[in-house]
């Protein structure tokens, strides 16, 4: 027993060590003296046991709760398992404070910046604490046209209310309002007296430039406030209270000047590209599929604002864009809009397929200048496929001395080319005299009429796969290539065209086979496709 734990902790030691991660998020950044706010901790690392060390924060912050979750995400088809730890923490000062770093095993997180509001709270006129009050701030003065700027609204009570409270709904004429989430609710001491704070947080995109004016909320709630004389049976004691933020003003400025007309405006805090493939286009071949996604996210615009990525076309590889997804989540500074664009992409040719470079412009709002973000062109090695490519007659070396010999007499191979000539044609004359004008033929395999019902029945079905299947078989018992009824039948191409896309993106269950069977169905037939009065080059055999 003892020399096989000795040979299982061996092993484990000869493990390489993975790097345990170990990540800090606040619930907020800004907050008032007295208030409260939520430390995220999370780990991916299961193995380590325990909770990080809390000991650092106590010269700061004081410690008011500690709970832990354990969480599973699927994440691209795997699994992620991860332990959070949520702190409570109460700020000991105002001003800029600072969470240090925390250490969970070899991991640590990164310090973050809170800036502490002093004297948050208002009060009465009288110079009395009202019971009930609300307060509303913009997180900046000015904001650029259709531009994010966050309104906070507070409502601070510091009785009961009934849960009659309401409030007005955020309209503002010429901007677009998203509300942040869910209402959060939280405890604070304003002026020694202990009050529960309900926060709602907007996001505003100003569409004009100018002076913009947040209109004040109201605030309705009865508190609950219950005297010697207290019947539980009668009607509610107290009055409905309603109370009015104030009206803030915005300045929204106009696009700046050295914006270029021809491009979106995007003003944002942050921009981002990347790119996934599946599977990576490390030697793709000829005929292979790959998807190509494209993600653009932005952090302080909506979804909805992101245009459409720039699309050049790539000589040699053939597109079937799927539908973007777009997406908004909430964040502690506001909005975040993503784009995802998937494409499929199909080599038809071997050798270097270059993917040109992917640009957006953006403009920084934070830093007040233009940017660019950018995925770097991309050249893909694409590999011949014998199944797909057409063979290149084959030059050899007995073809090409015979390019450099020297001419015969003109006469002597004039000669010899009219005898050959006369004495073939004279052979397959006589040739033809003597067989029947009809040949039987022995049928082997399926019947064509076999072939075109399953063709038809693949088709009605919808089902891509088998309607190509059925296609190529019935295509090989026809007496030219599918490529060449195509090129004499337009609506024969389309059908394909559509075919061939839903094979190669993420639609096939929508594909719609009606379209090719009448194209099936309504092909002419050789013989009435060529020209009628298409003369013979030939003399007639027989002349009159």
């Amino acid at each position: 027993m003892k020399r096989l734990l000795c040979a299982l902790l061996l092993c484990l030691a000869s493990l390489p060590a993975l790097a345990a991660n170990l990540s800090a998020t606040v619930d907020r950044a800004r907050l008032n003296e007295g208030e409260t706010f939520d430390l995220f901790l999370e780990s991916d690392d299961v193995t380590v046991f325990g909770m990080p060390d809390l000991e650092p924060l106590k010269q700061q912050f004081e410690v008011v709760s500690t709970r832990q979750e354990n969480r599973l995400a699927t994440f691209d088809g795997k699994t992620r398992a991860s332990t959070r730890w949520i702190v409570t923490l109460l700020p000991r000062q105002s001003g800029y404070v600072v969470v240090p770093p925390l250490r969970l095993g070899d991991a640590e997180s990164q310090p973050i910046t809170l800036q502490v509001v002093k004297g948050g709270a208002g009060t009465a006129a009288d110079g009395k604490l009202a019971p009930i009050f609300i307060d509303a701030s913009l997180d900046r003065e000015s904001v650029y046209v259709q531009a994010q700027v966050v309104l906070t609204l507070r409502i601070y009570h510091s009785v009961s209310l009934y849960d009659d409270s309401s409030l007005t709904p955020l309209s503002i004429p010429n901007a677009r309002v998203e509300q942040l989430g869910d209402p959060r609710t939280f405890e604070t001491d304003v002026n020694g007296v202990r009050h529960g704070v309900i926060e709602l947080r907007y996001a505003i995109f100003p569409q004009e430039s100018g002076e913009l004016l947040i209109p004040a909320q109201v605030f309705s709630a009865t508190p609950a406030l219950r005297d010697r004389d207290y019947n539980p049976f009668g009607p509610r004691p107290g009055r409905l209270t309603r109370v009015r933020s104030p009206e803030i003003p915005l300045q929204v400025r106009a696009r700046p000047a050295a914006w270029p007309a021809d491009a979106p405006w995007l003003p944002a805090r942050a921009l981002s590209l990347s790119e996934a493939w599946n599977p990576e286009p490390d030697q793709p071949s000829v005929g292979d599929s790959l998807t190509r996604n494209i993600m653009l996210r932005a952090e302080g615009l909506s979804s909805a604002q992101l245009p459409p990525l720039p699309q050049q076309d790539s000589p040699g590889l053939r597109r079937y864009p799927d539908q973007p997804q777009l997406r908004n989540e909430s964040s502690d500074r506001g909005l975040i809009g993503s784009r995802e664009e998937s494409e499929a992409l199909v080599p038809s040719q071997s050798g270097s397929l270059t993917l040109p470079e992917v640009r957006v412009l953006w403009w920084n709002t934070d830093a007040d200048r233009l940017e660019t973000a950018s995925l770097p062109a991309r050249t893909l090695e694409v590999a011949s496929n014998p199944e797909l490519e057409v063979d290149a007659p084959v030059v050899t070396a007995s073809t090409a001395g015979a390019a450099d010999a020297p001419l015969l007499w003109p006469w002597q191979l004039a000669c010899a080319l009219l005898s050959l000539t006369t004495l073939l044609g004279f052979g397959l004359w006589w040739r033809a005299r003597r067989q029947p004008a009809i040949l039987p033929t022995a049928q082997s395999g399926p019947s064509p009429r076999t072939l075109l019902d399953d063709l038809k029945r693949a088709c009605l079905a919808n089902d891509p796969h088998a309607t190509r299947q059925a296609l190529d078989a019935w295509a090989r018992q026809q007496p030219e290539t599918l490529a060449d009824m195509a090129a004499r039948f337009v609506p024969l191409s389309e059908a394909l065209d559509g075919l061939n896309g839903a094979l190669y993106s993420e639609t096939g269950n929508q594909w719609q086979g009606e379209s090719l069977w009448k194209a099936i169905r309504n092909l002419p037939a050789l013989e009435a496709a060529a020209n009628p009065q298409e003369t013979s080059p030939l003399p007639p055999l027989y002349p009159r």
